[in-house]
């Protein structure tokens, strides 16, 4: 079944050349991300996080963590910014891009934000979650919202990472025990079984292929971390 989503998707990972709209709003997302990064001191997760490890999906949305409070007091003098309790996180909206900014000690992520400040790296000059901090937090998204439109472009970015060879499933596994959130593997497993037209986001179409990723990654994903590490 086609859904507004399938409908601007294509599989290079970008957007059908017809949707000029959704193009310019892409850059427009883009050079803001490159703006604020000389502005502000953040880490970028959620879409855009994503695309600095794999290069697949674009995102139009931008979704950061502060690292430093006083920035958050820039971020209320220069645009009007919106403290939503519900979510536990600021927003913002500058030139029809929505900017979500989660800070320490306040927003609710499943990973606290004082601890992923210090699962980032530098990646073409943004600091950027690692890839298993970030497909946690990209989980969390997408129970949030699986049936969605949104909650499938959260799949497609899910694929993205693991088709990329970028998640050490290991650090992903001890991530989840970790923070007690381990049914989030059997969830992954879930996503990874019930994706289907996803694949083709991504330029892989062939049958056989997308069974193979699967297997791979689903027998990573039930191996024991002490087994696989005694090795």
């Amino acid at each position: 079944m086609q859904t507004n989503f399938s409908k601007t998707l294509i599989r290079d990972g970008g957007y059908r050349e017809w949707n000029f709209g959704m193009i310019l709003l892409l850059k427009k997302s883009w050079e803001l991300l490159k703006k604020l990064n000389k502005q502000l001191n953040f880490i970028v997760i959620g879409g855009w996080g994503i695309f600095l490890w794999t290069h697949a999906m674009k995102s139009k949305d931008l979704d950061i963590i502060l690292t430093r409070w006083d920035d958050l007091e820039v971020i209320k003098k220069q645009f009007e910014a919106r403290k939503n309790d519900r979510l536990k996180r600021y927003e913002i909206v500058i030139s029809d891009i929505d900017v979500d900014i989660y800070i320490p000690h306040y927003s609710q992520l499943v990973i606290p934000c004082e601890d992923l400040i210090t699962m980032t790296t530098i990646r073409e000059g943004f600091e950027v979650l690692k890839p298993e901090p970030l497909m946690i937090l990209k989980q969390q998204a997408f129970i949030d919202r699986k049936d969605s439109i949104k909650g499938q472009k959260d799949r497609v970015d899910i694929l993205s990472l693991l088709i990329s060879n970028v998640v050490n499933f290991n650090e992903y596994k001890r991530l989840v025990d970790q923070y007690k959130i381990s049914h989030f593997k059997d969830e992954l497993i879930k996503i990874i079984q019930t994706t289907k037209e996803e694949f083709a986001y991504l330029n892989i179409t062939n049958p056989r292929e997308v069974k193979k990723l699967k297997k791979r990654w689903i027998e990573q994903l039930r191996t024991d971390v002490r087994s696989s590490s005694s090795k």
